[in-house]
Formats: structure tokens, sequence, C-alpha cells
């Protein structure tokens, strides 16, 4: 294990076991944001391949209590640090904000009132790193069936929770961020992501 997080096997181990308590499309979808994940690290000066996977793995470990929404965050949150993995549970609970704001969520909060003010007071002390922004731009590239576009994926996104009206902040702040990593990384990260460009222009 490295600090914070456990090692792949172990974050392979626990992906497999949400899955069997809540199948669905989440499972590929975070096998292909850890994928994401671990290409753009591969290139990027300051972040490590092996961390960016493995927390990708994790970013929707909260989904094993579902069908849930929103109240995954806080699920993952709260199971990974309580597993010891601070940092896997810091990803978990940022992921879903670009913005640090739980005014950007999308679509009804589905917890209850108390776990809303905590959620609110765990982002409110969350310190964002690289790796958030990276597992936040790759939540943003990645549906289940492969590789997408930041437009594609927060129509995706729109269509299953709706809008509000800071959603077109959020969508700034998201293609700002793939904008970032494309100077960071000195390419446009479609590039690194197998099959997204050919798909594009077929």
């Amino acid at each position: 294990m490295t600090a914070g997080l456990p090692d792949p096997a172990t974050a392979e181990r626990l992906l497999r076991e949400a899955e069997a308590l809540n199948p669905g499309g989440w499972v590929a979808h975070s096998r292909n944001v850890a994928r994401a994940a671990r290409l753009i690290a591969e290139r990027h000066p300051a972040l490590d391949p092996v961390r960016a996977h493995t927390l990708g793995l994790l970013h929707d470990l909260g989904r094993r209590t579902g069908p849930n929404r929103d109240r995954h965050i806080l699920d993952g949150h709260d199971l990974l640090l309580s597993l010891g993995y601070p940092d896997a549970a810091r990803i978990a609970l940022t992921h879903s904000f670009v913005i640090p704001d739980l005014a950007t969520l999308q679509g009804e909060w589905d917890g209850t009132p108390a776990e809303w003010a905590r959620l609110g007071e765990l982002l409110a002390a969350a310190r964002m790193t690289d790796e958030d922004r990276l597992l936040q731009l790759c939540d943003t590239l990645a549906l289940a069936d492969g590789f997408c576009t930041v437009q594609e994926r927060i129509v995706d996104v729109a269509l299953r929770y709706s809008v509000n009206e800071r959603t077109p902040e959020k969508w700034r702040a998201k293609l700002a961020l793939k904008a970032a990593f494309d100077r960071e990384c000195g390419v446009n990260i479609y590039r690194l992501l197998p099959g997204l460009c050919e798909r594009l222009l077929a």
C-alpha cells in the first residue's frame, strides 16, 4: 500500500465486492476512469500512474450501497476512511466537485439533511491536489462503454440528473480543467485515450 490508499490488488477486490452488492454500468465506468487516469498521469510531470489508476477504481465505491445518486459521494468517503485510506476517501468526496460547492450538484439529494450538512463540512475542509483535479477530469472522460469528450459526458449527466442555475458554471469549469491538463501534459489529452479520436473522426 502507498500512503493513503490501498495497493492495486486490494482496490480491484474492493471494486469486485461492490459490484456484487450493486451491479451496474458504474463499475465499467470506474474501470475506464482508472484507465484514463493512468494514461494521463503517465504524461503529467507531477502525477503517479499507479496511484492515479487505483484512485480511479475507487472513486465511485460508494455506489456499493445503491442504487443511489449523489449519496454515493458520502458513502464512498466514509467507507474508504473507515478502511484506513484517507487519500482514496478524499477523492471519493471531491471527484464530483470541480467547483467545491454543494450547490453545483445536479438533481435531488438522496440522503438525509444531516448527511447533506456533513457533506458540506467535509467538502469545505478538503484540500484539493493534482490528483483530485485528475480524477475530476477523468470522471468526465469515461462512460461505461468507453472514453468520451467532456461535452458528451456533461450531456450524459444532465440527462440523468437534470440541471440547475449553477450547471453552466460547472460545465465551463470542466472544459477549463481539460484545457489545463492539455497544457500540463503537452498534448491534447483526447489523443491519450484509445479509440476516442477514431470514433470521433469515423
